[in-house]
């Protein structure tokens, strides 16, 4: 049975991945920080919940530990969005966070699974965003950290030309999760829920969990460098219909 590790399982894009990489037969890991709701959701596939904060060097050594020496798939997904100020207004705590969760702690993640997914010929999915295209407004210290993060992956494929690993990138634009907004606003649901307000069909958790199937799941010499996915309503970063 093949093996997968979804960081940032515990709702949203993370969780809806467990569910479907468990549902087409992998032995899901599913990592998050809260162990409630990692330990129903790996009850509720077969899989196995590890608490891990990936902001946390003996979190992630206990993931790797537990994991084993060899994982086929590592979704580094575990990230997010907080606030929405212009640069001169920055609450640069946040921007510290953003920089710790998306890029820091995803490279710890990924430098302690590595000897494992080397062992199994793997793959590395890296959850980034639209948001790496370029800034808008507000958006400075997210888009900086998933430009980073885009950095790192780039890095990584040249890196590692030589070896099995392969080294993938999932850039979704605007995904309807319970969560990525609500966190983003300090919790304010009605400011939350005007980021989608008009917007037909924005993409699901569902979406890009699919997405992420197909990329895992293409034959070993196939490498799907970057996958851009947005709803059809969103032309472009800036440009969305609003009906």
């Amino acid at each position: 049975m093949k093996t997968a590790v979804v960081t940032g399982a515990s709702s949203g894009i993370g969780a809806a991945t467990a569910r479907r990489l468990a549902a087409e037969g992998f032995k899901v890991f599913c990592a998050a920080r809260r162990s409630d709701r990692i330990e129903q959701l790996a009850e509720e596939i077969g899989g196995v919940a590890v608490t891990c904060d990936i902001l946390d060097d003996a979190d992630v050594a206990r993931l790797a530990e537990t994991v084993g020496g060899h994982v086929d798939v590592l979704v580094n997904n575990a990230g997010g969005a907080l606030g929405l100020e212009p640069v001169v207004n920055a609450e640069l705590e946040l921007w510290d966070r953003m920089f710790q969760t998306n890029v820091i702690g995803t490279a710890r993640v990924t430098k302690a699974l590595f000897p494992a997914l080397k062992e199994a010929r793997g793959i590395i999915v890296f959850v980034t965003s639209t948001a790496a295209d370029a800034g808008y407004e507000g958006g400075a210290g997210y888009c900086g950290a998933k430009a980073a993060e885009r950095s790192m992956v780039e890095s990584m494929r040249l890196e590692l030309f030589d070896t099995d690993v392969r080294i993938t990138e999932i850039c979704p634009g605007m995904v309807a999760t319970e969560e990525f907004s609500l966190t983003r606003f300090g919790g304010d649901q009605e400011r939350a829920e005007k980021v989608y307000d008009g917007v037909p069909d924005p993409l699901t958790a569902d979406d890009i969990a699919d997405t992420i199937h197909f990329m895992v799941t293409r034959p070993h010499h196939v490498n799907l460098d970057r996958i851009t996915i947005r709803p059809r309503a969103q032309a472009a970063q800036h440009k969305v219909y609003r009906g």
